[in-house]
C-alpha cells in the first residue's frame, strides 16, 4: 500500500493512468481484506488527506478530508454537541475506527439509520479524483443543494470502483442530552409483534436492533434472542413516556439501561469488547470470541418483516447476528476458534445466501478464512447498467479490479 502526500496524490493517479496500471483506492487500509480479494493492483491510500476543512455549527455541516478517522471527526464535533449519526464500523477497537471516506465507499451506517437514515442520506457533497487523475466535484456544502447529478449516492457503496474520494461534505446532527436503552428478551414471535408495533408507532427510537442468542450470551445476557431499543430525547420525562408506551404494548418484561451500559452493548455488537462484568471478561479470562479475528464476517439483508423468520432458520443457527429491525440490514460473524460454527464451510454460506434471497434480501461476504473463495456478492439484476456506469467512469478498467458491487465476476 502506498500513502502519498496530499500534494502528490493527483500526480500519482495521473501517472498510474498513463502507465495503464491497475490500482484500488482505500482509506487507511484497515479493512483492505474486506470484500472481494485484491487482484494484482496497487492500493493507494488517502491517509495523507486528513483533517477537518470547515465546520459550520450553525448550519450543521462539516467538510472533512477523506482520510480523516471517523473517531477524530466525532471528537471534534462533541464540544459543539453535534455528531455524525453513524455507528463505528465493525471491529473498531482492534482495527481502528476507519476513515470517513472508507465508510462512505462501503456505504455502511449501522443501526442508527432507523432514525437518522444511512450515510448516503447525510452526504451533501464530495470531491474526487477520476481514474485519469482529473478532479471533480458533486453536490455542495449546504443541505438544500439540488444542482447537478446526484453522484454522491452513486459513490456511496461503490467500493472504490468509480474513483478516489478526496473530500466529503456531511450533515451533522445535535447530540441528544438524554439517552436510554431497553432490552426485551423472549420468543421470536412475541419480539416480532413488539418490533412491528414499534416501527409503525409514532415513537421515534434511535435504533431497534435484533440480536441472536449467541450475541446476547457473549454480552453476558441470557442466551435468547432480544430486541435492543435505544431512546433519545431532550428530557427524562420524554424518555419515561416513551418507555411507558413501549411497556404497555409489550407482553415481555423490559430491562432499562442507562447511557453508559447501552454504549457497552453497542460496542459488543461492533465486535469489540463485551460488557464489563460478563464472565469471559473477568480478570485473567482469555480474550473473548467477539474480539478475535473473525473467521467469517457477513453483511446480511432481509425484508424487515422477515427478520424473526431469518433468525429462526437453520442456516443462521449459532451465528452471532445483529440486524436492524427497520431496514433488515446487519452483520453476522463466526469468530475464529468459536466451536462448531467457527469452521463454517463455503457450502453453508452459499445456502445462507439463498435463504436471505428467499426472505427478500441478499448476503455480502466481507471477510472469509484463507483458502475459501466464496464470491463476495452475486450478480445484481441491474448488472448491465452497473457495468455501463463503470465504463463511463473508468473505461480502461484500472480501478479496483474485481470489486464492482453487483458484478460477481467481471
Amino acid at each position: 500500500m502506498i500513502c502519498p502526500d496530499a500534494n502528490d496524490l493527483q500526480d500519482l493517479v495521473r501517472e498510474l493512468h498513463q502507465q495503464g496500471s491497475t490500482w484500488v483506492p482505500c482509506g487507511l487500509g484497515s479493512r483492505l481484506d474486506w470484500g472481494p480479494p485484491l487482484q494484482d493492483c496497487l492500493p493507494v491510500s488517502c491517509g495523507g488527506l486528513r483533517g477537518i476543512v470547515e465546520h459550520k455549527p450553525g448550519d450543521f455541516t462539516i467538510s472533512v478530508r477523506a482520510g480523516t478517522p471517523l473517531l477524530e471527526v466525532q471528537e471534534a464535533l462533541a464540544p459543539h454537541r453535534q455528531w455524525l449519526a453513524v455507528d463505528q464500523p465493525w471491529g473498531s477497537q482492534r482495527l481502528g475506527s476507519g476513515s470517513v471516506g472508507g465508510l462512505v465507499a462501503r456505504g455502511l451506517a449501522g443501526g442508527y439509520r432507523q432514525r437518522y437514515l444511512g450515510i448516503r442520506d447525510q452526504l451533501i457533497g464530495l470531491s474526487l479524483l477520476r481514474a485519469d487523475g482529473i478532479a471533480a466535484n458533486a453536490g455542495g456544502r449546504v443541505v438544500k443543494n439540488v444542482a447537478g447529478y446526484d453522484l454522491m449516492r452513486l459513490f456511496c457503496g461503490s467500493w472504490g470502483s468509480l474513483g478516489l474520494i478526496t473530500e466529503l461534505n456531511l450533515r451533522t446532527l445535535p447530540l441528544a442530552p438524554m439517552r436510554r436503552g431497553l432490552l426485551v428478551q423472549g420468543a421470536l414471535n412475541e419480539l416480532g409483534a413488539l418490533s412491528q408495533w414499534l416501527l409503525g408507532s409514532r415513537l421515534s427510537p434511535e435504533r431497534v436492533d435484533w440480536w441472536s442468542a449467541p450475541l446476547a450470551a457473549a454480552a453476558g445476557l441470557e442466551a435468547a434472542p432480544l430486541l435492543l431499543i435505544a431512546l433519545a430525547s431532550i428530557s427524562t420525562e420524554s424518555l419515561a413516556e416513551q418507555q411507558a408506551a413501549i411497556a404497555a404494548h409489550s407482553r415481555l418484561p423490559l430491562r432499562q439501561l442507562e447511557a453508559e451500559a447501552l454504549e457497552s452493548l453497542l460496542a459488543c455488537a461492533r465486535g469489540d469488547e463485551a460488557m464489563p462484568g460478563a464472565g469471559r471478561h473477568q480478570a485473567g479470562a482469555p480474550d473473548d470470541d467477539l474480539g478475535s479475528e473473525p473467521a467469517w464476517l457477513l453483511r446480511l439483508g432481509v425484508s424487515p418483516d422477515q427478520v424473526p423468520q431469518a433468525l429462526a432458520s437453520p442456516e443462521l443457527e449459532g451465528l452471532v447476528i445483529d440486524l436492524a429491525a427497520g431496514s433488515g440490514l446487519g452483520l453476522a460473524w463466526t469468530p475464529a476458534g468459536a466451536g462448531a460454527r467457527g469452521d463454517l464451510q463455503p457450502e453453508a454460506v452459499l445456502r445462507l445466501r439463498q435463504q436471505c434471497q428467499r426472505l427478500g434480501g441478499w448476503l455480502t461476504v466481507l471477510h472469509q478464512p484463507l483458502g475459501h473463495a466464496v464470491p463476495a456478492w452475486d450478480d445484481a439484476p441491474s448488472r448491465p447498467l452497473i457495468e455501463r456506469v463503470k465504463h463511463q467512469f473508468d473505461p480502461q478498467r484500472q480501478l479496483a479490479p474485481g470489486r464492482l458491487p453487483g458484478v460477481a465476476k467481471p
